[in-house]
């Protein structure tokens, strides 16, 4: 690779011009720096708002949905797993993690303006929110779900034969997970109806 000599001293002699006080230098790598910096704390906040203790900190979470899925597989099971809020309602890659987090703050404004602000108010939106959360995870195809449940690591041997052949025959049917599995952690809405299996 062939450079004129000097080319090296006269891009950094470039870089070290001072612009109206400092060198362009100095200003990259307090830039780098920064960026960083934010990036790390964006990160940290983006992960506490996952936790379990975040998700419950409003009283309709901690009294309603929180109280059934507590009750469920998800939260206490043989094997000692267990499936926090986020693991269900957000997804791992930083594309639709960032997606969901923004619809999820509409949510948030929810509680802010009051109109679900309380257990009431929120049980009768629960249809409502239900809906969204259920097309979300039909358009993902069950994402969040496959993350630790996969038709093809169903073992014949080891899962009941009854709902393996269920599961082989959804998987071949296109099926996803939320068309069988709605009510899996949280009660449904009063106004659900079953639909007819075809």
């Amino acid at each position: 690779m062939n450079r004129e000599p000097g080319a090296l001293k006269k891009l950094w002699a470039f870089l070290k011009k001072p612009s109206a006080k400092y060198s362009i230098l100095a200003i990259s790598v307090t830039g780098f720096i920064a960026g960083i910096l934010f990036w790390g704390a964006f990160n940290t906040g983006m992960e506490a708002t996952n936790t379990l203790a975040f998700c419950t900190t409003c009283h309709e979470m901690r009294d309603t949905v929180y109280q059934e899925y507590k009750e469920t597989i998800h939260y206490s099971n043989r094997s000692g797993v267990r499936a926090i809020c986020s693991d269900c309602h957000v997804p791992k890659d930083w594309v639709h993690k960032m997606i969901r987090k923004s619809k999820a703050s509409f949510e948030v404004w929810g509680k802010i303006t009051g109109s679900i602000d309380t257990p009431e108010k929120f049980e009768a939106k629960r249809m409502e929110l239900a809906g969204h959360e259920w097309k979300r995870m039909k358009e993902s195809n069950s994402r969040e779900c496959r993350n630790c449940h996969d038709f093809d690591a169903m073992s014949p041997e080891l899962q009941k034969q009854t709902p393996y052949k269920k599961h082989m025959k959804a998987k071949e049917a296109g099926k996803t997970c939320i068309d069988c599995h709605k009510g899996i952690a949280h009660h449904l809405p009063k106004e659900y109806e079953e639909p007819d299996d075809d």
